[in-house]
C-alpha cells in the first residue's frame, strides 16, 4: 500500500497561517470605534462626575420638599448613569469586534455611535436639570 503523492514545501511559510487579505476588507474600519473610544474617554468620566454632584441639586429645597420634577431628573440620571453603562459597553465592544469588512461597517458605526447615548444624554440631563 503506497502513500499518496503529496506536494514538497521546504518551508512551512509557503502555507500561510492566515488566508490572504481580500477585496471586501475595509481599511476604514477602525475609524468608528476609535473616534467613539475617544469621545468616550472625555464624556464618560464627565456624565459620570456631573451625575453624581447633581445630587446637590437638592441642597436647597432638602430631600423632602424638591418638585416632582427634579426627583424625576435626579432618577433618571441616576438608571442611565447604572444601566446605560451596559448599553455603552454592549454596544461599544461590538463595534470593535465585528468583522472589519464592508458588510459590517454599517452596523459597526451605529453601534459606535450608540455607545455615546449614554453620557451624552446623563450631560443633558445635568445641565438641563429643573429649579428645586
Amino acid at each position: 500500500m503506497s502513500t499518496p503523492d503529496l506536494p514538497h514545501h521546504p518551508h512551512p511559510a509557503a502555507h500561510p497561517a492566515f488566508p490572504p487579505p481580500t477585496a471586501d476588507r475595509d481599511p476604514l474600519a477602525w475609524i468608528a470605534p476609535t473616534v467613539a473610544t475617544l469621545l468616550l474617554l472625555v464624556l464618560g468620566p464627565a456624565a459620570l462626575l456631573f451625575g453624581g454632584l447633581s445630587a446637590m441639586a437638592t441642597d436647597s429645597c432638602g430631600p423632602d420638599d424638591c418638585s416632582q420634577a427634579l426627583e424625576t431628573a435626579l432618577s433618571l440620571i441616576y438608571g442611565t448613569l447604572f444601566f446605560g453603562s451596559f448599553l455603552t459597553f454592549g454596544t461599544w465592544l461590538p463595534s470593535w469586534v465585528l468583522p472589519w469588512t464592508r458588510r459590517w461597517s454599517a452596523l459597526r458605526a451605529w453601534l459606535a455611535v450608540a455607545s455615546l447615548l449614554p453620557p451624552v444624554f446623563v450631560l443633558l440631563l445635568v445641565f438641563t436639570l429643573p429649579q428645586g
